[in-house]
């Protein structure tokens, strides 16, 4: 049998809420709900990081934060940690990355065959490719997915206000990556040769600035805000953080159009982030139309997912920070298809963004990656059903959040809020019951059990998981991926494997 394609698309910023196929009252997502209607849908799938570069580098190696030691942006090279790219790539497979890639220095760019990344300074590589091809347009001046032009170093040259983009779709990031997706396919095609494909789709992060005809698709006085949009946060327990950036976002000074009100303002920003969307959506028909259409249907895995969320106005919060804090950071969308191979459901059950390693491993026939964290998924796409994992986790560098069951608990370190909550704090949420997380229930005397128990969790997953350079106790197990090196076997992130590893003596674990 030959070995399947992988087509690996993610976008940037996706509040997982946001999907017509989720009942969004005004998201249009046809080409993202026809993928999911033929595929599995994942409705809880956890992200382990609520910004781009520890994300990223979660989903690519497969390994949780707290062992690949990625909190922060960009960065040095991991020094070993393997990528998907290489595993795949090794294996006789093309590789290629295109897009908003923002990973440490070279780490990527090592492992794929062709490699583009569309914004500079984000990876080693820079953005030759797509600046070439704006210049020679004439339309460098007009790129406006980074900052609104009109308004230089604005808040950090990024804007949350919204307007329609200067640029044809086809001049856009967006169009342009999935060009260059395409030409990589039919190049592989006429090749014979296995590909592994990631887009990196920068939207829908901001700037706000859909093309034509992604920003008309949506009229601001239709526009639906989510039903967390205005509260009581100080009552509600919400987090300190949470609460201060919410009152900065009301205060309207953020926005550069007219009206200038924070009201006026929260609607351009819903409706640019709902054309973005929608502009991610329609990249994502193209490739997927084009797979349909050279016959590679049956032999190329799509999966879709999205690095974080955003808040889209939840909370009365404008992008992603505080990300921790909710639902609609932590949790994202999560699609696979396979022709008609895997089952079309939609899937309650907990996975993580990475899980994707793992399951793809495989799904394509190739000998697991050691260095990965993940789950394999299979099963679950194949249609069975039940706890493949207990929880999900998602981690800053000094508090974490875990999703488990119907609930979702978020542990700080207990200095965080020393004036606010001298005696700790922490956030505990019925998921089922509290969609929209408007009800902390960490503080209530009646859910002690559950905020114990989710504490435990918590704990046990960090012990379970951990990667330890050297430990005593343990036989670490010689395999194909690890190597002998003074006194100890180890994997090529230099890190022991204790999932193959024989216990002998539990006096130092």
């Amino acid at each position: 049998m030959k070995n399947p394609n992988v087509l690996f698309m993610l976008s940037d910023q996706h509040n997982a809420k946001i999907l017509s196929l989720e009942g969004h009252p005004n998201a249009k997502t046809p080409c993202l709900d026809k993928l999911a209607s033929e595929g599995v849908y994942f409705r809880n799938a956890i992200t382990q990081n609520p910004i781009c570069t520890p994300s990223r580098v979660s989903w690519i190696s497969g390994q949780y934060c707290h062992n690949h030691g990625y909190y922060g942006l960009s960065g040095p090279n991991p020094g070993g940690l393997p990528t998907i790219f290489g595993h795949f790539r090794k294996a006789g497979y093309r590789t290629a990355a295109f897009g908003k890639i923002h990973c440490p220095e070279y780490w990527v760019e090592d492992d794929t065959d062709e490699f583009s990344e569309v914004y500079d300074g984000l990876s080693a590589a820079g953005c030759k490719d797509y600046d070439k091809y704006l210049a020679e347009r004439n339309l460098a001046q007009e790129e406006d997915s980074v900052e609104l032009r009109e308004f230089p170093n604005s808040l950090g040259l990024q804007s949350c206000d919204g307007r329609a983009s200067n640029l044809r779709f086809e001049d856009t990031a967006e169009g342009y990556c999935a060009r260059r997706g395409i030409d990589f396919i039919k190049s592989c095609k006429e090749q014979d040769a296995p590909f592994f494909l990631h887009i990196s789709l920068p939207r829908p992060h901001q700037c706000y600035t859909p093309s034509e005809p992604f920003w008309s698709m949506y009229d601001e006085k239709d526009l639906v805000l989510p039903p967390n949009a205005e509260y009581d946060m100080e009552a509600a327990k919400k987090a300190p953080n949470l609460v201060s950036a919410s009152k900065f976002w009301k205060t309207g000074s953020w926005t550069r159009f007219e009206p200038g009100t924070y009201a006026a303002g929260r609607l351009r920003k819903l409706h640019g982030y709902l054309g973005c969307v929608s502009q991610v959506d329609f990249a994502v028909g193209q490739l997927v139309g084009l797979i349909e259409s050279l016959g590679l249907g049956d032999d190329t895995i799509v999966i879709y997912g999205s690095d974080h969320g955003d808040y889209a106005c939840e909370h009365g919060i404008m992008e992603k920070a505080p990300g921790i804090c909710s639902d609609a950071i932590t949790r994202v969308p999560m699609i696979w298809k396979w022709g008609d191979k895997f089952a079309r459901r939609k899937a309650k059950e907990i996975v993580e963004s990475v899980d994707m390693v793992s399951t793809v491993c495989s799904l394509c026939g190739l000998p697991e990656l050691e260095t990965g964290d993940g789950q394999d998924l299979s099963p679950l796409l194949y249609g069975e059903s039940g706890e493949i994992k207990r929880c999900g986790v998602t981690e800053f560098a000094r508090s974490k959040s875990l999703r488990k069951g119907d609930y979702r608990y978020v542990c700080y370190a207990r200095d965080y809020f020393p004036e606010e909550f001298p005696g700790g704090f922490g956030e505990l949420y019925n998921i089922k019951d509290d969609p929209w997380e408007m009800k902390n229930l960490y503080f209530e005397q009646d859910c002690a059990d559950i905020v114990a128990d989710m504490k435990e969790e918590l704990i046990q997953f960090l012990l379970r998981t951990a990667r330890p350079v050297t430990v005593h106790g343990i036989e670490a197990a010689k395999t194909s991926q690890a190597k002998f090196r003074f006194s100890h076997y180890i994997n090529a992130d230099n890190k022991i494997n204790l999932n193959k590893a024989k216990i002998y003596t539990t006096n130092y674990l």
